[in-house]
């Protein structure tokens, strides 16, 4: 069964989310700030984490920080009331997956939790599948149609992550950071360039599309 923390100091809220995770058949456990969910994360196996920023004793980035410090495979979501730019792009800087704004309809948590689930699920498969595309990263290959399409290791890997996470805004700075490293001649006019040569790529491609955040990145959108 999936096992589901959530960390969460408004002792009714942490309530109605376990009640809510128990109703949908996922096993939850919730528990009131970050310390706490680092030792209880450290004692048993979670498949994902759901924690509000604004908590006592550890708050959610500290939490995000140090859960990424061990475990880069973790599906976590935010529950905020910080519904602004920066507090957005310092979560996504430290590796968590989704953010929902508070007050929020809690169906349409349960759905975002599916999804980030399903999401998890094809990052440890290592296999994905839109449309009519198919990429299998052992292989380091990707398919349209069943004929492979023909991409450098960086465009895979870009494409890989986009997909991974769809609708999810990846900055140019996040992408050049994970996937140019130290390269000192890389901008984020480089990005562009990589991302208009994947668009052109992959025109026959029926399932998604790459779609500019303007001032910001980019995020591919599922058809």
């Amino acid at each position: 069964m999936v096992r589901i923390l959530v960390a969460e100091d408004d002792r009714d809220l942490n309530g109605t989310l376990v009640s809510a995770l128990l109703r949908e058949g996922y096993e939850a456990e919730g528990v009131a700030d970050g310390e706490k969910a680092l030792e209880v994360l450290s004692e048993k196996k979670f498949d994902m984490l759901i924690a509000d920023i604004m908590m006592p004793v550890m708050d959610g980035f500290a939490l995000a920080e140090r859960v990424r410090e061990t475990d880069k495979q973790l599906p976590v979501l935010f529950l905020t009331a910080l519904d602004d730019k920066a507090s957005k792009q310092r979560g996504y800087r430290l590796g968590i997956d989704d953010y929902v704004a508070k007050p929020f309809d809690m169906d349409l948590l349960m759905l975002r939790v599916g999804a980030l689930l399903r999401r998890a699920n094809i990052e440890r498969s290592r296999e994905l599948v839109a449309g009519n595309l198919r990429m299998a990263e052992e292989e380091h290959t990707a398919y349209v149609d069943g004929e492979e399409l023909p991409l450098t290791v960086r465009e895979f890997d870009l494409l890989f992550k986009l997909l991974s996470y769809p609708r999810r805004t990846f900055t140019r700075r996040q992408l050049m950071d994970e996937f140019w490293d130290y390269d000192s001649s890389a901008t984020s006019r480089t990005v562009d360039v990589y991302m208009a040569k994947l668009r052109e790529k992959t025109a026959a491609c029926t399932g998604f599309e790459i779609v500019t955040v303007h001032g910001l990145g980019y995020k591919a959108v599922l058809k």
